[in-house]
């Protein structure tokens, strides 16, 4: 692998609780992976503003 490292350590010797210590800051300051949205119901979905009525016209009116 040729990709340049995160970070480096530029001075001391780190134990491996400090490294471990480092790697555990830096990964919680990134944002979590996006999720894909869930999937709306046609039910919810018919009561959203904008949207065409999908249901039959009741029989008899």
């Amino acid at each position: 692998m040729t990709e340049e490292p995160l970070f480096r350590v530029v001075r001391g010797t780190p134990t491996a609780e400090e490294v471990a210590a480092i790697v555990g800051a830096l990964f919680s300051l990134a944002p979590p992976p996006a999720t894909p949205p869930a999937p709306r119901s046609h039910w919810a979905d018919s009561a959203r503003p904008g949207r065409r009525r999908r249901w039959s016209a009741v029989a008899g009116s």
